[in-house]
């Protein structure tokens, strides 16, 4: 199967789009080899921004040319992007409701030796609490690219959060990316796993695993956290009585909280988080890191044993 880091389609993105709208422009923090952002600057230079090593600088410039009409799009490691520059987030652009979009790359365990300091596990439960934000999580390459081409459409802030290592390519060309809407990759009737990106493939594995098993496991995408599909995951959950959910984040805040939070208003159901807990990251292979945080396959099928022996 082919493989494609999220970061290197995002750059690809940016090129495509900054060819159809010439109001966009791309800022950076002096990461745009690694965001890949470089690629717009080879493109449209007049339309890129290299900030420095000052984010919250960048988000606030990013602020006022959104005042002025053009569409930003600003990028930097999650771990920045949203630690560093909350409060500028918060007060300049999600306060105001302008149109900055933050396309957060190297998120996640995933970041691999860069260690704890680098490896963003809380950047979804700090922009999905902001109102008005819009959380997109890809699971692949062409999710991006339609995740860039719905931020733009979307009036006010989005956040898009990208990883560093090459992952599975899950969509065919013609998929067709709609904020807010759950993708069903996989039907079935004993128990429900929703994910979000990388976790996606790691789902799609288990399920595989758990057929084998005689269970019938369907997988749901969630590529967009917020708005989150409720209706998806409560349809999802009363077609399965069961429900495990897979992030390569803390499972507070994330995705995991917001599938709790949905089911217990509308379908509750036995329900097992697959995530980060509790804890900061370290330096280590991101392979390796996967493994002792328990975001891999076998984890999502050990999980799905747990749930349904409460089903």
């Amino acid at each position: 199967m082919k493989k494609i880091a999220t970061r290197e389609a995002y750059g690809q993105a940016l090129v495509a789009l900054g060819r159809e709208n010439a109001d966009v422009v791309v800022l950076d923090a002096d990461l745009s080899k690694s965001t890949k952002t470089i690629e717009f600057k080879k493109a449209f230079p007049e339309r890129f921004f290299d900030m420095g090593i000052a984010e919250a600088n960048m988000v606030g410039t990013a602020a006022g040319l959104a005042a002025a009409g053009k569409t930003p799009f600003c990028s930097t490691f999650a771990v920045f992007a949203t630690g560093r520059t909350y409060d500028q987030i918060r007060q300049s652009v999600a306060y105001p409701h302008l149109n900055v979009k933050i396309a957060a790359t190297h998120a996640g365990l995933t970041v691999g030796e860069d260690g704890a300091s680098h490896q963003s596990v809380e950047d979804i439960a700090l922009m999905r609490v902001l109102p008005g934000m819009t959380v997109f999580v890809p699971a692949d390459a062409v999710e991006v690219h339609g995740a860039v081409a719905a931020a733009v459409r979307i009036d006010g802030p989005v956040y898009i959060r990208l990883g560093r290592m090459a992952v599975p390519i899950l969509h065919s060309d013609d998929f067709k990316f709609v904020p807010g809407r759950a993708v069903e990759l996989r039907p079935g009737t004993d128990v429900t796993i929703i994910a979000c990106g990388i976790m996606v493939a790691e789902a799609l594995k288990a399920a595989e695993d758990l057929a084998a098993e005689g269970v019938n496991a369907a997988v749901l995408n969630i590529h967009t956290i917020k708005p989150l599909d409720v209706a998806a995951v409560t349809e999802a959950a009363r077609k399965t009585g069961a429900v495990v959910t897979a992030e390569e984040h803390s499972i507070i805040g994330g995705l995991g909280s917001a599938v709790a939070e949905a089911l217990v208003e509308n379908c509750p159901v036995p329900l097992v988080r697959v995530g980060v807990r509790d804890t900061f990251g370290e330096s280590g292979k991101p392979d390796e890191l996967l493994l002792k945080y328990g975001l891999t396959a076998g984890d999502i099928v050990t999980a799905v044993r747990q749930v349904l022996g409460r089903k």
